[in-house]
């Protein structure tokens, strides 16, 4: 018996130095070289750099709250742990300053850094594959000429033994990371623009495509697959789906979408969460022709799979009711006293300050996080050059778990919404969450009182 112990352990032992081997092997399978010789000092390859650079959204995942641009530790929660993003400025000992462009390019593109080891695919590689050689060399001569070193380590990831090794991601990447390429849809070159921009620099995928039971997404564009941007929860938000239901994005008009894409806002709509960052960071500088390409893109996709293209009819009951004093729930009494001088009686808020909340697909949402992380978190609209004030929504973490479980169901069948219910295990579970979540910027600073926030007082 024990001979034959000794023998599976020897071929299991076996098996994984051979895994081992093979895992350090694969990521330099997976880099190539270019014959490309970048001219750091080219104004005009550092200005297109630059823009590819907002495009791509580097700076919301580099750069922590307060933090110098691109240095890096921003956390990135997973069911195992933080991950924190890492020192991409030319500093030559904590950053890339040492990076050839061949180094830069493999850790864009293929998830290989210098060293040769694997990336962790909250870098979105999978979607960067797709960006030509020659963007990637405007990029690597931006940051190398145009953003500013900073000497600041990068963290190690807060995930337990084992999970945090590198060489096993070698197997993830061969998986669900293998090179492609982009094949675009249409030969109408604005819609074929605006794919490659959603599909590859904006990774949209990244937070609006379901994760497989690897965590990779379901799919990495929409050529035969309608899970492509179907909608998604991430990082305790629901990223809603940006396919033609009325769920998504059905009730958008292209007009709409690119508009907020600019402001971060509408007349019944405003950006929260990670989008607030990606509208802040990255989309209100893009150009209006690249704007109005992802609209269109975004509005030539097909309903996601078993969605209904218009919601149920129902009537509104709920408007009356609270201009007559009719308080007939719990929810009914929190609603009129915290939420209805700004969003108003009749749920439709005011255009461009307060958002709808009547037919607002994320109140509505089966998955009830992003309603509930606002409630308790609050937020801010993003910052942008479009609008003079960034209005903000105070966070209402004192209020009881029950009062919370009773004000967001309120909210979410009142008027014409139907949706199914919270419980106040819902409402914990969020506040757990948050406690371990960071603060970034477009939540509510914490030393910015409500009157302020009511009031919408002007940016500097």
């Amino acid at each position: 018996m024990q001979k034959w112990l000794l023998r599976i352990g020897a071929v299991v032992a076996l098996g994984l130095v051979l895994a081992f081997a093979l895992g350090k092997l694969l990521p330099h399978w997976r880099t190539s070289s270019s014959d490309i010789e970048v001219d750091i000092s080219d104004q005009d390859a550092i200005e297109s750099g630059k823009y590819i650079a907002r495009t791509a959204d580097c700076v919301a995942c580099h750069t922590t709250l307060d933090g110098k641009d691109y240095a890096g530790g921003l956390p990135m929660l997973t069911p195992l742990g933080a991950i924190y993003s890492t020192n991409i400025t030319p500093d030559p000992d904590t950053g890339i300053g040492n990076y050839t462009f061949d180094d830069f390019k493999n850790a864009v593109k293929h998830g290989v850094r210098k060293d040769n080891s694997a990336l962790y695919p909250a870098m979105p590689y999978p979607s960067y594959q797709i960006m030509p050689d020659d963007d990637i060399a405007a990029l690597y001569a931006y940051f190398m000429s145009a953003v500013e070193p900073v000497n600041q380590p990068n963290r190690d990831s807060d995930l337990p033994p084992v999970l945090s090794w590198r060489w096993p991601l070698a197997y993830w990447q061969t998986l669900f990371a293998s090179g492609r390429s982009f094949e675009p849809e249409t030969d109408d070159e604005p819609l074929a623009r605006g794919q490659y921009l959603i599909e590859g620099p904006g990774h949209c995928g990244s937070c609006h495509t379901e994760r497989g039971v690897g965590f990779q997404e379901v799919a990495l564009s929409n050529s035969g697959s309608e899970a492509f941007l179907a909608g998604a929860t991430i990082d305790g938000w629901r990223a809603k789906s940006l396919r033609g239901e009325h769920g998504g994005l059905g009730t958008w008009e292209a007009d709409e979408l690119s508009e907020f894409f600019r402001t971060g806002r509408t007349d019944t709509s405003a950006a929260f969460g990670a989008m607030a960052d990606v509208v802040e960071h990255s989309t209100q500088y893009m150009t209006d022709a690249d704007i109005d390409a992802m609209s269109h893109y975004l509005k030539s996709l097909s309903p996601a799979a078993g969605k209904e293209t218009a919601p149920d009819s129902k009537e509104d009951v709920t408007t009356q009711k609270l201009l007559d004093g009719d308080y007939d729930s719990r929810g009914a009494i929190l609603y009129a006293e915290y939420c209805q001088v700004c969003h108003r009686a009749d749920g439709k808020g005011v255009a461009r300050i307060f958002p709808a909340l009547d037919g607002n697909s994320a109140v509505y949402s089966t998955d009830a996080d992003s309603v509930l992380q606002i409630t308790l978190n609050g937020g801010r609209m993003p910052d942008t050059s479009h609008d003079r004030m960034a209005f903000t929504m105070p966070e209402f973490i004192n209020l009881s778990d029950h009062d919370v479980a009773e004000v967001v169901n309120y909210v979410r069948n009142s008027w014409t919404n139907e949706a199914s219910e919270v419980d106040v295990n819902d409402v914990v579970k969020m506040r757990d969450f948050l406690n371990k979540k960071p603060k970034t910027a477009t939540e509510f600073p914490p030393d910015l009182g409500v009157s302020a926030a009511a009031q919408g007082e002007p940016r500097e």
